[in-house]
């Protein structure tokens, strides 16, 4: 029988792909990267193994994905069409890395995936697969079955007593890790709609939001968040601690209409607090630190840093050579800000840092000034040379 490594998430379409692929005649064995899944592995499991899989691998990638795949993104400052933090992009390249390594260690020639024909997971995952490991085969069977709709397959998932959440007051496509979570289909499909209450996942309406101002200080080393209100976490528990408290404020939740790889135009809406939170601590210290040039040529690179993740080129030769120069700005990226959350709302109070550019006798208006005023008129002068008559 041949062998097969599906990556599993434990959702509705992965969960009907082993059925189906057990079908098909291919020993199922999955792979479950824990990115902070609202599956737990014992759930995965048995979700897996009631599904007819003969194996699973789960391994818990927290660290790994926040280290090596969303740190980069933050030091680039990387944001897709200006509202997506790249959650669910940044994970899969590290789920195809792993993927590839179970089907070595299983000697398996095949390798699946849940991903719609329209989506772009299916370019991820397959792009990342070709680049580790060009000999492997890989089967996508949602661009394969008669299925064409979620609706049928819940009612495939029914028929064959499988262990789904989906309904269909509540038919949503999830994807969760703990950098955020993004939901799609069903209703939100309906762009005359208000998003429904039961879209909401992490996060409340900001109705429902107390009424209260959260303070918080984070500090960075280095272009690495490091410490929450004086205390020095790992990163991964500085980031759940921001998704429970950003959570609580309603911070973090964008609704966009986005640019898919494959041409089409679809509505996404994310939940991701903790990213927000630093990608906005993070912009404010390099406002702060970096020099003129140098923060703008960044601007320009951020774009192309997520237009890469975002098309699936994570492995590619431009993103590593953007990452030498991006690591080589964050060499001085160091400072404390604090900060305040209230009601979807984000406010930067005060900022700290030995590395600031920011000279206070320079840009008073007050009688400590030391700007020399004399100097304005020759600078306007030569600055606009190239633009007279």
């Amino acid at each position: 029988m041949k062998k097969i490594i599906l990556a599993y998430s434990g959702g509705l379409d992965t969960t009907c792909v082993i059925k189906w692929l057990k079908d098909k005649g291919f020993k199922v064995i999955c792979f479950s990267a824990n990115l902070g899944s609202e599956f737990s592995p014992s759930d995965l499991r048995k979700r897996a193994y009631q599904s007819g899989a003969e194996k699973i691998y789960i391994k818990d990638l927290r660290k790994e994905f926040l280290y090596h795949y969303v740190l980069p993104a933050l030091k680039a400052n990387a944001c897709y069409e200006g509202k997506y933090l790249l959650s669910t992009a940044l994970g899969r390249p590290l789920i195809a890395k792993h993927l590839v390594e179970v089907a070595k260690k299983e000697k398996a020639d095949f390798v699946a995936h849940g991903c719609t024909g329209k989506g772009n997971d299916q370019v991820r995952l397959e792009v990342s697969v070709n680049i580790l490991d060009p000999k492997l085969k890989i089967i996508a069977p949602l661009r394969e079955w008669e299925m064409g709709s979620r609706e049928e397959e819940i009612k495939y998932a029914k028929k064959n007593k499988l262990p789904v959440t989906s309904t269909k007051e509540k038919p949503y496509s999830i994807d969760k890790n703990i950098w955020g979570l993004s939901i799609e289909a069903g209703y939100l499909e309906d762009l005359s709609v208000e998003p429904p209450r039961n879209s909401y996942i992490l996060l409340r309406p900001l109705k429902e939001i107390e009424d209260k101002e959260v303070r918080l200080e984070i500090e960075f080393k280095r272009g690495e968040p490091v410490s929450l209100n004086g205390k020095i976490l790992s990163l991964v528990s500085l980031v759940e601690k921001l998704n429970v408290m950003g959570a609580k404020c309603g911070v973090g939740r964008s609704d966009l209409i986005e640019d898919r790889v494959v041409g089409i135009k679809s509505r996404e809406i994310y939940e991701a607090p903790a990213a927000w939170i630093l990608y906005t601590v993070h912009k404010e210290l390099e406002n702060l630190i970096l020099d003129r040039e140098t923060l703008f040529f960044k601007q320009r690179i951020a774009l192309d840093y997520a237009w890469l993740i975002y098309q699936g080129l994570y492995f590619s030769r431009l993103k590593e050579s953007l990452d030498v120069l991006v690591n080589k700005t964050q060499e001085s990226i160091s400072g404390i800000i604090s900060l305040k959350l209230y009601k979807g709302n984000i406010i930067i109070m005060k900022r700290r840092s030995a590395n600031s550019l920011y000279k206070k006798e320079l840009a008073t208006y007050g009688d400590k000034d030391k700007f020399d005023r004399n100097l304005a008129e020759g600078f306007i002068k030569l600055w606009g040379m190239p633009y007279g008559k």
